[in-house]
């Protein structure tokens, strides 16, 4: 049986009272790579950076290094700076180094965060953290929240609704990332559950759905993360079938492997759940729609679309050409449309969810809600960003 292991760590100290020092380490059984970062406390800019491959596939994968520099000057908290990251590490270096870069900064911003507690306390020894973090963003966080729209099609309204507390949602509803993936439960995310439910709490989200790869949460455990976090915390499963990725909600049956959509749909039935088709396009739209052939009339009719109860339309993970391509094929077939960041790394956290108008706290509430058929996908992150501008 072939094993794979991927380890990350990151690890940041204060060098002055003005600079943190971030080392960071990736390491599996291709690559191994290392960061060395000076970011300011103050203004969470990048000062230096000092790149090393210890491992590669490549002779090219050394020339990244000094593209590495390029990310010199930016700052953690600029608009778009996990964007730029990607488009100039990413694609004109390694997307590795990217990754590795980025989880250094995050790293970075909270060390920042508790740097200027420990600051603070020498003023007021006996001011807490949460009381210092309260007063630090008591003032920043945007009075109004202006619920989200989707890219390409206003699927709910733009009015301003005032920003609810955990259990307090009842007016607004219920905004839920439903794609979400963490490590280890899934081998290809880089994001450890506790952090991925601290960025999804720290950028507004009401509740995640934790859908990792063909793997069952134990009820208790996510039971434990709720009542720690004090967030909505629910469990789902992207199950592989001989269709495509589904996302399973309501169905706490370990499968493993590739299992027929047919079949899975009569395991879903017996439970009571709901089934989901992730990213339905995925790959199908690399060339041009008119060469293949391929339109919604002639998508409609896959066999898959009679087993599902929901589709995806914005998922984080493929191109705009093909989440606008599920959504024409999923109203032609009048079926209920969903969002979800598909995320796999801290980056990725709530760049789209799913509006329920009601409130949804436990698992029981999100059947039922999908259930419904009344819910909007939207682009969470996006316009959450306009509206701190």
């Amino acid at each position: 049986m072939h094993k794979y292991s991927r380890n990350k760590l990151i690890s940041v100290r204060r060098e002055d009272k003005n600079t943190l020092i971030v080392h960071g380490v990736l390491d599996d059984d291709i690559y191994g790579i290392e960061q060395n970062v000076r970011i300011s406390i103050p203004d969470l800019e990048v000062l230096e950076i000092n790149g090393k491959w210890n491992r590669w596939t490549t002779p090219e994968c050394p020339r990244a290094i000094p593209v590495l520099q390029e990310a010199v000057g930016f700052r953690i908290e600029e608009e778009g700076f996990s964007g730029k990251v990607h488009k100039i590490i990413g694609r004109k270096a390694c997307r590795h180094h990217a990754n590795l870069l980025l989880e250094c900064c995050y790293s970075a911003k909270e060390a920042a965060l508790i740097a200027k507690w420990e600051d603070k306390k020498a003023e007021n020894k006996g001011l807490t953290f949460k009381d210092f973090i309260n007063g630090e963003t008591k003032n920043t966080a945007p009075a109004l929240v202006e619920r989200p729209v989707s890219a390409g099609r206003d699927f709910v309204q733009r009015d301003e609704v005032k920003k609810k507390s955990f259990n307090k949602n009842e007016e607004r509803g219920t905004i839920i990332d439903l794609h979400m993936h963490s490590s280890p439960a899934s081998p290809c995310s880089s994001v450890p559950v506790d952090q991925l439910i601290y960025d999804a709490k720290s950028i507004g989200l009401d509740g995640i759905c934790l859908t990792d790869h063909n793997y069952v949460w134990d009820k208790d455990v996510v039971d434990e993360l709720r009542q720690k976090h004090e967030f909505i915390i629910l469990r789902g499963n992207e199950i592989t079938t001989n269709q495509g990725d589904m996302l399973v909600f309501g169905l706490y049956k370990d499968i493993q492997g590739i299992i027929r959509l047919e079949d899975l749909r009569k395991e879903v039935d017996k439970a009571g759940g709901f089934i989901i088709v992730a990213h339905p396009f995925r790959g199908f739209l690399v060339f041009n729609v008119g060469e293949l052939g391929l339109t919604p009339e002639k998508a409609m009719e896959r066999p898959l679309f009679k087993y599902v109860d929901a589709v995806e339309v914005l998922n984080g993970k493929v191109t705009e050409k093909e989440n606008s391509f599920a959504l024409k094929v999923a109203e032609g077939l009048g079926l209920p449309v969903t969002g979800g960041s598909d995320a796999h790394e801290v980056s990725e956290v709530g760049t789209y969810a799913t509006m329920f108008p009601v409130s949804v706290k436990d698992e029981n509430d999100l059947i039922n809600a999908l259930k419904t058929g009344n819910y909007s996908p939207i682009a969470f992150k996006k316009e959450r960003e306009k509206i701190k501008r």
